[in-house]
C-alpha cells in the first residue's frame, strides 16, 4: 500500500500516534484516506465486494455499520478477508461493541457516553484496551444532545460540539484509555472548521476530518474540499473521509484529489490543463485532456502531465511538468523533462503523448 507523504510547506500538528490495524495514525504518519460501506453488513459478500472496490480506488481504512447482532456476527469474516483495516460503527448497544471486538475489528466508532451505565462502558473499554483497539469519538452537529444546545446556543455550536466530545474523552481517560481519535463533523463548513480548531487547542489526540452529509458528488465535493482542505493546509488532520451521496468509491477520488492538491500525496496523475480561454489555438483540446485523465486514472506512479492549448502559458507549464503539450496553429510541441522532445501536427499529439507516458511509467 502506498501511504501519503508529508509536505514540509505545512507544519503538521503533532498528534498522539496510534494504529488502526497496520495503518499508523497521528504522530508523523501521513494523512490516511477512509470511507464507509453502503452495503448491508449482514451481507458479507456484498460488503467485501465494495471494500475491495474502495481499496482498488485508494481507500486505506474502511468503516462498516453494525446495527444488530447479525451484522456483528459477520464482522469476523469481513475483517479476515478485507484488504484494509475495518472499523465497526456502533451506536448505543454495548453488546454489539463487545461482539465487534470479539470478531477482531481493528477499531471502534463509539461514543462511550451513549452506551449506558458505567459497568457497560468499563467492560467495552477493558476489552478494547486488552486488544489495543482504538476508539473514535464522533460528534455531529446535527445530533448533539439538547443539553449542549441549551448551554451554548445557536451561535456557539462549535463549542457545544467540542464540549460534547471532551465529555466522552474524559470517560475513556478516567478508565486509563488513550487510544482515541476524534471527529467533529458538521454539514456547515464554518462550524466544522471552528470545532476542529478549538479541539486541536485542547487535546493531542488524532483528528478525523470530514464535512458530514456534504451532499451529492458535485456539491459535496466542493464543501468537502473547502472544509477538509482548509484544515489540512493549517496542519490539522490525521485521517479524512469525504462524505458523498451514492457510491463511496467517488469519495476516494475526491479525497485523493484534495491531498494531491496540497502536496500531501504523491501518487498517480497530476493533470495540468488550461481553461480553454479565447487564446485557445489547439483543436480538440478538451477531448484530449479528458482522454488523458480517463486513461491514466488508475496510474499509481506519480506523473505530472500538462495539456496546454496556447503559446502564452503553454510552454512554461509544459516545461515544468514531467511531460506536456503546448499547442497552437495546427501543431504542437511535446516537452519532456523540461526540454523540447518533438514538434508534431496536432492530430498526432495525443497518441504520441500517451506512448511517451507509457515509456516513462515503465522506465520509472
Amino acid at each position: 500500500m502506498t501511504y501519503l507523504v508529508s509536505n514540509p510547506k505545512y507544519k503538521r500538528r503533532k498528534s498522539k500516534r496510534l494504529f488502526v490495524g497496520s495503518v499508523p495514525i497521528g504522530g508523523d504518519a501521513p494523512v490516511v484516506i477512509q470511507s464507509m460501506t453502503t452495503t448491508d453488513t449482514r451481507d458479507a459478500e456484498s460488503t467485501l465486494r465494495q471494500i475491495n472496490e474502495l481499496y482498488d480506488a485508494g481507500c486505506e481504512i474502511v468503516r462498516v455499520a453494525v446495527p444488530d447482532k447479525e451484522a456483528a456476527a459477520r464482522l469476523g469474516e469481513i475483517k479476515n478477508k478485507s484488504p484494509i483495516p475495518v472499523i465497526s460503527d456502533i451506536h448505543f448497544d454495548w453488546r454489539l461493541a463487545l461482539e465487534a471486538i470479539r470478531q477482531g475489528v481493528d477499531a471502534l466508532r463509539l461514543n462511550p457516553g451513549n452506551i449506558g451505565e458505567h459497568s457497560r462502558v468499563r467492560e467495552v473499554v477493558s476489552a478494547a484496551k486488552e486488544r489495543k483497539i482504538p476508539i473514535r469519538i464522533g460528534v455531529n452537529a446535527g445530533s448533539l444532545d439538547a443539553k449542549w444546545g441549551s448551554t451554548y446556543g445557536a451561535d456557539r455550536v462549535h463549542e457545544a460540539m467540542v464540549a460534547s466530545a471532551l465529555e466522552h474523552v474524559k470517560i475513556l481517560e478516567d478508565l486509563d484509555f488513550d487510544l482515541i481519535k476524534i471527529s467533529l463533523k458538521a454539514s456547515d463548513v464554518p462550524v466544522m472548521l471552528e470545532a476542529y480548531r478549538l479541539m486541536a487547542e485542547k487535546v493531542d489526540y488524532p483528528l478525523h476530518l470530514g464535512v458530514t452529509e456534504a451532499g451529492t458528488p458535485k456539491g459535496g465535493t466542493i464543501k468537502s474540499s473547502v472544509g477538509i482542505g482548509t484544515l489540512l493546509a493549517e496542519g490539522l488532520g490525521d485521517t479524512i473521509r469525504v462524505s458523498l451521496t451514492g457510491d463511496p468509491v467517488n469519495e476516494i477520488e475526491v479525497a485523493k484529489g484534495i491531498l494531491k492538491s496540497l502536496g500531501l500525496k504523491h501518487e498517480g496523475l497530476n493533470l495540468v490543463s488550461c481553461p480553454s480561454c479565447g487564446r485557445m489555438e489547439l483543436n480538440g483540446f478538451e477531448e484530449m485532456a479528458k482522454t488523458i485523465e480517463e486513461k491514466l486514472k488508475k496510474l499509481k506512479k506519480p506523473i505530472t502531465v500538462a495539456v496546454m492549448g496556447c503559446v502564452v502559458n503553454g510552454p512554461g507549464e509544459s516545461k515544468a511538468a514531467d511531460i506536456g503539450i503546448a499547442g497552437g496553429n495546427g501543431k504542437g510541441v511535446i516537452y519532456k523533462k523540461g526540454e523540447v522532445f518533438k514538434v508534431l501536427p496536432e492530430e498526432k499529439l495525443l497518441d504520441t503523448l500517451l506512448e511517451e507516458i507509457d515509456k516513462m511509467v515503465v522506465e520509472a
